[in-house]
């Protein structure tokens, strides 16, 4: 399950997915929108990307995190459009017999989503609106929008 959507994420759907019984572990990672950064009060974050292209990338991200650890199954699920305060942007599970590996996997996943999937994150503060980061970790020239 490697899928981009613009609803809320469904964190016991990829629980279930991940099931498996030969895994003695599930890892999670939640990535959520928190109300400030740098030093400004954020009111919600919206994301945009080029699904088709982020999905064939989550997928790539799940095939090589198999390679390296020995996992049963793996989730990624990513939300565009608004988020708001609290709400969860991306979800990972990872299912595997050892946690070591589930959490690695979960640590692995985070990292080249942030590094790889054409996936932009615009933050949305009071007075304005700047887009924030590529995936070459690079910032982006901070235009303010307000």
């Amino acid at each position: 399950m490697f899928r981009v959507i613009n609803q809320a994420i469904d964190l016991q759907e990829l629980v279930r997915f991940v099931t498996d019984p030969e895994a003695g572990a599930i890892a999670t990672f939640i990535g959520t929108t928190r109300n400030h950064n740098d030093g400004r009060k954020v009111i919600a974050l919206d994301y945009d990307g080029y699904s088709e292209m982020a999905e064939k990338e989550l997928a790539r991200i799940g095939a090589a995190a198999s390679k390296q650890w020995r996992i049963c199954r793996m989730a990624i699920v990513h939300r565009l459009g608004p988020v708001q305060i609290t709400e969860a942007s991306v979800m990972i599970a990872v299912s595997s017999g050892h946690r070591e590996a589930a959490f690695a996997a979960c640590r692995f996943a985070i990292e080249e989503i942030k590094r790889t999937v054409p996936i932009w994150k615009k933050e949305v503060f009071e007075g304005g609106a700047v887009w924030i980061g590529t995936q070459t970790g690079e910032p982006l020239a901070q235009k303010d929008e307000g």
